[in-house]
Order: C-alpha cells, then sequence, then structure tokens
C-alpha cells in the first residue's frame, strides 16, 4: 500500500471576499510524480505556497511527511525543496559558486560538481548564470532545489517558455528525480508534459478540484461518455519531428 507523503483536507485560502483554493482535499503518495492543473488564476501555485510554508492559509489541514504544518513548519521546510525563479540567483556567480552560496545556507556540505553532473550541467560548472541558456537555467534551478537532499522537490510550471528539446531534457531530469526515490508535485499548462510525467494528477477550476486520477484512467473517463476528436490523431506530431531533426540527444549545445 502506498504511504501518504502529503494530506490536504478541506484547505481554504481568502483574500478578503476573494477565494482564492475553496476547500481542496487530496493525498500525495510518496515517490509520485503529482500534477496540479487548472487555468491561469484558478488556485494551483497558492496551494503549491501554502504547502511549501510561504503563505498562510485560511482554514484547512495539511500534513507533510506525517507533519502538521500549523505546528511543524520549520520541520517541513527541512525536507522539501523549492524551485526558485530567475530572480533567485546572483547573475555575476558561476554555478559551483552558486551551489555552495545555497549548501551554505542549508549548513551542508555539497558536492558541486557532483550536483552539477546530475543535471547535465558539469561542463557549465564555471559559467555565469546569467550566461546560461533558459533549459540550463532550468536544470541548475531544480538542482538547487536538491541541495538538502528533499524528500519532497515543488516544481512550478518547469519548462514555460523553454525551447522543445530544453522542455523534453527537463522531463528526464524529473523523472530521474523520482527515481531515486523523491516525490515530485509540479504545476504545468502543457497536458502533453502531465500526461506523460504524472502518476496522477488533480484538475482545480476555480479553487475547488474537479476531476483526481491518473492521466490515462481519466482520459478513460472522457472517452466513455462518447467524445470523440474532430480529426484522426496521428502516431505523431510537429514537435515529434522537431526533436527528431534537431533534438541532438536533448542536450543544449
Amino acid at each position: 500500500m502506498q504511504r501518504t507523503i502529503i494530506e490536504v483536507r478541506e484547505l481554504v485560502k481568502k483574500y478578503g471576499s476573494f477565494t482564492a483554493v475553496n476547500g481542496l482535499s487530496f493525498d500525495v503518495y510518496e515517490g509520485e510524480i503529482f500534477g496540479l492543473l487548472g487555468p491561469n488564476g484558478a488556485g494551483k501555485s497558492t496551494t503549491l505556497e501554502i504547502i511549501e510554508t510561504l503563505r498562510e492559509k485560511t482554514s484547512g489541514r495539511v500534513m507533510v511527511n506525517g507533519m502538521d504544518l500549523d505546528a511543524r513548519a520549520a520541520d517541513i521546510k527541512k525536507i522539501i525543496g523549492v524551485q526558485l525563479q530567475t530572480a533567485g540567483y546572483y547573475p555575476g556567480l558561476n554555478l559551483v559558486e552558486l551551489v555552495r552560496l545555497f549548501a551554505g545556507l542549508y549548513n551542508r556540505e555539497v558536492d558541486a560538481l557532483a550536483l552539477l553532473r546530475t543535471v547535465n550541467l558539469e561542463e557549465k560548472a564555471n559559467a555565469k548564470f546569467k550566461e546560461l541558456s533558459g533549459g540550463q537555467k532550468q536544470r541548475f534551478s531544480i538542482a538547487t532545489t536538491l541541495i538538502n537532499e528533499p524528500k519532497i522537490v515543488f516544481l512550478d510550471e518547469p519548462t514555460t517558455g523553454l525551447d522543445p528539446q530544453a522542455r523534453r531534457n527537463l522531463w528526464e531530469l524529473v523523472k530521474l528525480i523520482r527515481s531515486r526515490g523523491t516525490t515530485v508535485i509540479l504545476t504545468t499548462h502543457y497536458m502533453d508534459e502531465a500526461e506523460y510525467l504524472c502518476d496522477r494528477v488533480a484538475i482545480i477550476d476555480r479553487g475547488a478540484i474537479v476531476a483526481q486520477d491518473s492521466p490515462a484512467r481519466l482520459i478513460d473517463q472522457l472517452l466513455a461518455t462518447g467524445f470523440e476528436r474532430p480529426r484522426q490523431v496521428r502516431q505523431a506530431n510537429l514537435e515529434d519531428v522537431f526533436i527528431s531533426l534537431t533534438g541532438h540527444a536533448l542536450r543544449d549545445e
């Protein structure tokens, strides 16, 4: 039986008269990739920020690895990794210096080159963050979430703005992280990304969950209603063509 590592019950977040999160309840199992999906303004990022201890909830209960968010927020921070946005880095420092800086914040000794090797950035060890491509910056951002060897990693739209090569490169990195036993929670607007990566997803609309299951079962449920696409789906799409012609093993030049 799968162990529940995150338990959310009747989570509510209000801003004055506006309800951003309206009674969300879901579980995340240890070692899975769990997706929070929904349109802009649905409450995905707010929900993540509450679980990450970055934003206060209005009501409800959140348990992370058996710890109550209200009583043990400081302990929860020690076992999670949160993807930072680009603005969170000193652009003039090289990657090794940045890794050591973040390791110092966690009071940890980290083999910077080994960590960079994990995300395929060892060759960029002496490059400054501002010199990296978009895909490389995102991979480094994910690397920083691994410095404290977290049980849970949170990724908020990790591939937004990336080209198809870099996006698929990130997919494989996320799967690698999960293969090492880390639980991953992500948000994304790319449904192909969620279908490829996620063991289960929760679809949120207007602050409430409207569906929750594995991508395959949700698709089967839709097909059972008689849904048909307006045109026949081919075995490949234009993105597959692009990757085949330009992918170069999905490595940034």
